[in-house]
């Protein structure tokens, strides 16, 4: 399977907002977090992000089919977060989002530190970040009773 980056546009925004859906929707039902699940956000929220200056927005093809999207946010001083990255369901687990992972940092090879946060109770999403060098920082969010947010960073040793 061929994976690759395609940088998204404005025209993209359905296409993104359509896999969001579909990616968090299992999620949403399963924490009820209506506040701030990726599966309840209108799609002009997904129009802002591509159009921030300081945001690239890719969407993910396996063999030029479109699985799922990445957005990368650029901070201070070679400082990176992604916010948020999805595989659709039927796609999860062929180790895409690893293959994803590698393709952003080589196209930030200036970067220095990478972040994230993610779901405490999702294990797989854990598993992958720690597999991939990401430690976990800082404190937790909970943000209800079955869902707690927790922080993660990758440190780039720059040679």
């Amino acid at each position: 399977m061929n994976i690759s980056l395609f940088k998204a546009g404005p025209s993209d925004a359905k296409v993104i907002y359509e896999m969001q859906i579909k990616s968090f929707m299992p999620l949403l039902d399963k924490y009820q977090d209506f506040e701030t699940s990726p599966a309840n956000e209108p799609i002009s929220m997904i129009v802002d992000r591509i159009n921030q200056s300081f945001t690239d927005y890719y969407i993910i093809k396996a063999d030029a089919l479109a699985v799922g999207a990445i957005r990368v946010v650029k901070n201070e001083d070679n400082q990176y977060r992604i916010s948020p990255i999805f595989i659709l369901p039927e796609y999860q687990g062929k180790g895409i989002a690893q293959r994803v992972f590698h393709l952003v940092e080589e196209k930030y090879e200036d970067a220095k530190t990478w972040e994230l946060d993610t779901i405490l109770q999702e294990k797989g999403n854990i598993y992958l970040y720690e597999k991939l060098g990401y430690k976990r920082i800082g404190g937790t969010k909970e943000i209800n009773d079955k869902m707690t947010i927790v922080f993660y960073e990758k440190n780039i040793d720059l040679e």
